[in-house]
């Protein structure tokens, strides 16, 4: 496991591998912030000019490798660009990005310090977080390399001492820690992850942080009528469960409740997805993984915000015992639907839980999912959707989603979108699709809505985009399961506080 410490140690003298140093694009140019001095002194005073003549220019990302000013005595400088700062200061994610550039620049076993700018605890914990995640690998099925020891990492700060930059590497700690955990479950393959490991897996990580766990098996699923859980999870050997996590400290300041979608594989059911539509859908369980992540992380913190959370986990799978389309399925609480489109599940899964959620009473319910393709379509593989039933829960949310780093956009909820799910069923309350091809992020949103009781604040992120990265790692950000969503979470509870 990789460990970070703080230390007021001289970065031109500092015992490691590399040096990571930021570099301020400036002009034509490029000028080194502040905490690089003596560094820029160990190279005579020429380190721009040196940085500059190896084709340095401050474009963010951009990693420009100078040995050691001793060579063979002393580490090797990592230099990462951070782009213009027109405002003449760096924002946090901006550190946070640079940290996990540079730590993914050098070998896992090597030993990183950071000499970035840390003026405040706020860029002590995006730098010490940057640099954590940054740092994953996920190599539980690798054959070899598998058991190199990852080398230590040291943060460089005039504030090693200072009471709230320690506070803020221990918070770092901790979300980069659930981070990981979200990004373990996500890339296991799915043979290995079923609901009921999956489960077994969150009733052991709770006892292990003081969190209270509760299993529903298929038996209870069926006696308390979670007709939307069940309906999914029929058509596979592997049977559904839905794990509620409850965090209670003394006196919480508020109660939130986290409902996440668990579809530990979507092949899409009998209406089935392509080979290659099928590729990363053991990735559809990473809201599930996302608020069991967070929810640890909050405990562990010990932030003064009481946390319910429901992970809704199935498998969706074809067989001669699936649901089919046009199938009617009587939903917690009561609620019919009419399924046409069986690959339109996560949704289904979720109605049941979020009803389940709304009978806690808490002030605020976020649901996360990786749900629809249409989000992805219309806002990337980076960008969130943030859907709510008030503007002001919505706001609360993505200012979280801000100051966490992770991007999120406003999308709308039309009030027609609910009425054509109502009139699209000819036979139940609702049916689980439009039947249009268009909207299909805002439908979705709209029929999970309908599932949340009336006076209660609620917010859905269609993580679909940045759940799982296809394209090539970046910044903090590996190939596979990014952990999208747990900062968002743990950041609202933290704000709460």
């Amino acid at each position: 496991m990789t460990t970070i410490t703080l230390s007021k140690s001289d970065a031109a003298g500092v015992k490691t591998d590399a040096v990571v140093i930021g570099v301020v694009k400036l002009g034509g140019s490029v000028a080194l912030p502040a905490g690089t001095e003596s560094l820029n002194a160990a190279y005579g005073g020429k380190l721009v000019e040196v940085l500059s003549g190896l084709g340095a220019t401050g474009k963010a990302g951009e990693v420009t490798k100078v040995p050691g000013p001793k060579p063979g005595k002393s580490a090797t400088l990592i230099a990462v660009g951070l782009g213009a700062a027109p405002d003449g200061e760096l924002k946090t994610e901006d550190l946070r990005t640079a940290a996990g550039t540079g730590v993914r620049a050098v070998k896992i076993s090597q030993s990183v310090a950071f000499a970035l700018p840390t003026p405040d605890a706020e860029c002590v914990r995006a730098v010490a977080e940057g640099a954590l995640m940054g740092r994953y690998a996920f190599t539980a099925y690798k054959s070899s390399d598998s058991s190199e020891a990852p080398g230590n990492l040291t943060l460089l700060t005039d504030l090693a001492r200072n009471k709230e930059a320690k506070a803020a590497l221990e918070r770092a700690e901790v979300t980069a820690d659930a981070v990981a955990q979200v990004r373990d479950w996500v890339n296991t393959p799915p043979s290995d992850l079923h609901p009921v490991e999956f489960a077994a897996d969150a009733v052991k990580l709770g006892k292990e942080y003081g969190v209270k766990v509760e299993v529903l098996d298929e038996k209870a699923l069926a006696k308390g009528g979670y007709g939307g859980i069940l309906g999914v999870g029929q058509g596979s050997t592997n049977p559904p469960r839905l794990v509620r996590l409850s965090y209670t400290p003394r006196k919480p300041v508020t109660h939130l409740a986290f409902v996440g979608k668990g579809i530990t594989f979507d092949s899409g059911g009998l209406s089935l997805k392509t080979s290659t539509g099928m590729v990363s859908m053991k990735s559809d369980m990473a809201g599930a993984a996302a608020v069991i992540g967070a929810t640890l992380a909050i405990a562990r913190l010990g932030l003064p915000v009481q946390v319910t959370a429901y992970a809704a986990m199935a498998e969706n799978m074809p067989s001669g015992s699936a649901a089919r389309p046009s199938d009617v399925l009587t939903m917690y609480g009561g609620k019919t639907v009419e399924v046409l489109n069986t690959d339109a599940e996560g949704r289904l899964v979720l109605g049941d839980a979020l009803v389940r959620a709304s009978e806690d009473q808490p002030d605020l319910i976020v649901d996360v999912a990786t749900l629809t393709g249409a989000c992805v379509v219309a806002l990337g593989t980076k960008v969130a959707g943030a859907f709510a039933n008030t503007d002001s829960a919505r706001d609360r949310v993505v200012d979280a989603a801000i100051a966490a780093g992770e991007s999120m956009w406003p999308l709308p909820i039309p009030a027609e979108m609910l009425e054509k799910l109502k009139s699209h069923s000819k036979v139940a309350d609702l049916a689980n699709i439009t039947g249009e091809a268009w909207g299909g992020a805002l439908a979705a949103a709209a029929f999970l809505g309908d599932f949340v009781a009336e006076g209660i604040d609620w917010v859905h992120l269609d993580v679909a985009g940045p759940a799982f990265n296809d394209g090539g790692a970046s910044g903090y950000t590996p190939n596979g399961g990014t952990g999208y969503a747990v900062r968002t979470l743990v950041e609202l509870a933290a704000s709460a506080s």
